[in-house]
């Protein structure tokens, strides 16, 4: 599959777009303030159609289509599929369609899982783990690598809800998490960018000897080498900026479930999903001709 030329109009200065379905994304937006602070970032939350693991390939794709069409609008020179779901089912479908560095979150997850460990836990979403993308891509670089893949329906939804510390969450977790024990993993990845924020209860269930792998530390690491290779990274002096957020779904809602990761409320703007079918109802019109 070709990948169109990367447009000319591409800018340093241009902000890198983030999206995920909803929360889960904050994940690698922290990892990216910490490691590319002179980055300036615009974060989209899916939120009015999360959760995405529950979803067929044909609705991801188009979803996914219209948040590229309306970034590229907003000028960003890089984006970021900060959603295992959408990487392991679309990437490379929008990387052959748009001229703009996309990068997905499976390959660097699989890179520092096989580093890590032989025996391989996967916690993803449903969608994610019938992909087995994280199987292919993690045996792709070594043979001898097992790897387990466990689909997790409820996380998305108890992660949405603010509902992480909830008994009902690790009676879940449990539920999720001991058959892999069994299986005698000595890694385990978080194969959706929503897990992290469910290492407090990971923890009380795993034992200490399992190694836990979060992808959006070696995302971030990806998008900063493939920056600099473009000649696109911001210079060390320029001004810091804060994140611009914007979310399809209820701004309040997302401000105040991502305040206790984020450490600050931040100000989130709607943009409906009638908006987005436009954007890129527009945009597709034009290539056409």
């Amino acid at each position: 599959m070709s990948i169109p030329a990367l447009s000319s109009q591409l800018r340093s200065h241009f902000k890198i777009g983030v999206f995920d379905s909803g929360v889960g994304g904050l994940t690698v937006l922290k990892e990216m303030t910490a490691q590319m602070p002179h980055e300036s970032v615009i974060y989209f939350g899916d939120t009015a159609r999360v959760p995405y693991g529950n979803r067929s390939k044909s609705e991801i794709l188009r979803f996914v289509r219209e948040i590229i069409a309306w970034m590229i609008d907003l000028d960003v020179k890089m984006i970021i599929m900060a959603c295992n779901t959408s990487s392991a089912l679309v990437l490379e479908e929008v990387r052959s369609e748009f001229p703009i560095p996309i990068l997905g979150i499976i390959l660097p997850g699989a890179r520092a899982a096989v580093k890590a460990g032989k025996s391989i836990g996967v916690v993803s979403t449903e969608a994610t783990a019938k992909s087995n993308a994280y199987q292919q891509a993690v045996q792709e670089i070594d043979s001898s690598a097992q790897v387990w893949q466990v689909g997790c329906h409820d996380f998305v939804p108890l992660i949405e809800d603010d509902r992480i510390h909830a008994p009902y969450t690790l009676a879940v977790a449990r539920r999720y998490l001991l058959p892999l024990i069994d299986a005698g993993i000595d890694t385990l990845v978080y194969g959706c960018t929503h897990y992290p924020h469910l290492a407090p209860v990971f923890k009380q269930i795993l034992p200490t000897h399992i190694k836990l792998v979060d992808p959006a530390k070696h995302l971030t690491v990806a998008a900063a080498q493939e920056l600099t290779i473009l000649r696109l990274r911001r210079s060390s002096n320029s001004p810091i900026e804060p994140t611009e957020f914007y979310v399809s779904g209820d701004p309040e809602q997302f401000a105040n479930v991502s305040q206790q990761w984020l450490g600050y409320k931040p100000l989130v703007k709607q943009i409906p999903v009638s908006e987005l079918e436009m954007i890129h109802a527009a945009s597709s019109s034009t290539s056409d001709r």
